[in-house]
């Protein structure tokens, strides 16, 4: 495996990318996937990007922060946390998109086509995604003892968790009334910010390592704030909340059994 950071993380983001091509992909299943369906896939994203966020991100920063913070080290983890929740925020408010399945627009208003709002949406949860694969692989080249096995994990489990939201732009995009092929194009291209942003988590990490707790806790602050401002709106949204919320229990036990046991 290359042991340069960033081309780790380019791996790693084009791997999770091909994951959400392959969600994209469900447009040419002669299945039609219903809402129901969709929202327990959601659900299930969710329960993912939620346990990763705390077994794969904030546990490590916390660990790593004790050693020049002692009892203190939840100072640097909150205040990183915040940090990536307040960054997101910004982005969620001057980013016009639109929700995916719920159909309404959010962020500055936008004379832009649906399509390009609905491939703006799933690029916006795309970004903490890929800056915390980035970090993580970031943070393994830097210190070692990090361990490359919990940032495969956490690579798998994004990646996972992105078979739902590339499904979440292309089948809209279907019912807009485009082709297979352009909704698979569109769907799959929404993913194409995760290899740039895992690159620029993973330089960050490995060049600053006395700011990895940082770094971590950003990671995983940006991706409670997608979970919670976008993902669970969305799957709880047509009265599919009870299936929606047990496809988030399944995927968060998923992702903290494959976290504790390989991590």
């Amino acid at each position: 495996m290359p042991q340069h950071p960033v081309i780790m993380g380019l791996l790693a983001g084009l791997i999770t990318w091909g994951f959400t091509s392959l969600g994209a992909a469900a447009v040419f299943s002669p299945r039609e996937f219903s809402r129901r369906s969709l929202d327990i896939m959601l659900g299930f994203a969710a329960g993912v990007m939620l346990a990763a966020s705390f077994w794969s991100l904030l546990d490590p920063a916390l660990e790593m922060a004790g050693s020049d913070w002692g009892t203190l080290r939840f100072i640097p983890v909150a205040l990183g946390f915040l940090g990536g929740a307040v960054v997101l925020r910004l982005l969620d408010m001057l980013l016009p998109h639109l929700h995916p399945l719920e159909g309404f627009e959010d962020g500055r208003p936008s004379r832009l086509p649906r399509s390009i709002l609905l491939i703006l949406a799933i690029t916006l949860h795309n970004i903490p995604e890929g800056l915390a694969v980035g970090v993580a692989f970031g943070a393994a080249s830097a210190l070692p003892e990090a361990g490359f096995t919990g940032a495969l994990i956490l690579m798998a489990g994004i990646g996972l968790q992105n078979l739902p939201e590339g499904m979440a732009v292309s089948v809209p995009l279907l019912r807009e009334g485009f082709s297979r092929r352009k909704a698979f194009l569109y769907g799959q291209l929404s993913g194409i910010v995760e290899p740039v942003a895992a690159m620029i988590g993973a330089a960050a990490a490995a060049v600053a390592a006395p700011l990895l707790p940082w770094t971590l806790a950003f990671a995983a602050g940006a991706m409670v704030f997608v979970v919670v401002e976008e993902v669970v709106p969305e799957a709880q949204a047509s009265g599919n909340g009870d299936a929606a919320t047990m496809g988030l229990m399944l995927g968060f036990a998923l992702m903290m059994c494959l976290d504790v046991a390989f991590g």
